[in-house]
């Protein structure tokens, strides 16, 4: 597979991993939007929302677990945070592989750009 996001998980290439867990990982992004900006991916590729399948839902559960815990330890829990995942090429997904952006440490505006 020509995933990046998957070679990441098999550590074939290097990541700034902050959290990992037998169900996702989730690491610094290398092109921070956010003085904080992580994300998070499941290890099972799957390729975006719009893909999910019943069997998933525990999953997604876990991931937002995660992202819970670690807003929280990385002290934006109580300020806010941003959580985004693109779906396809019209939402801006550029890695087909499910990802969510964790954003914080910073005022974000609506609508999104």
């Amino acid at each position: 597979m020509d995933c990046v996001f998957c070679k990441i998980i098999e550590k074939e290439i290097p990541s700034d991993i902050i959290y990992e867990d037998e169900n996702l990982i989730a690491f610094n992004d290398l092109d921070p939007q956010a003085p904080i900006h992580f994300l998070v991916i499941p290890k099972k590729h799957i390729q975006s929302l719009a893909t999910l399948e019943e069997d998933d839902l525990d999953l997604i559960g876990k991931i937002f677990e995660a992202i819970k815990n670690l807003a929280s330890q990385m002290g934006i829990s109580e300020k806010g945070y941003r959580v985004v995942t693109n779906v396809g090429e019209d939402g801006g997904q550029s890695v087909g592989h499910l990802h969510f952006h964790v954003l914080g440490k910073r005022a974000f505006k609506w609508p999104p750009g």
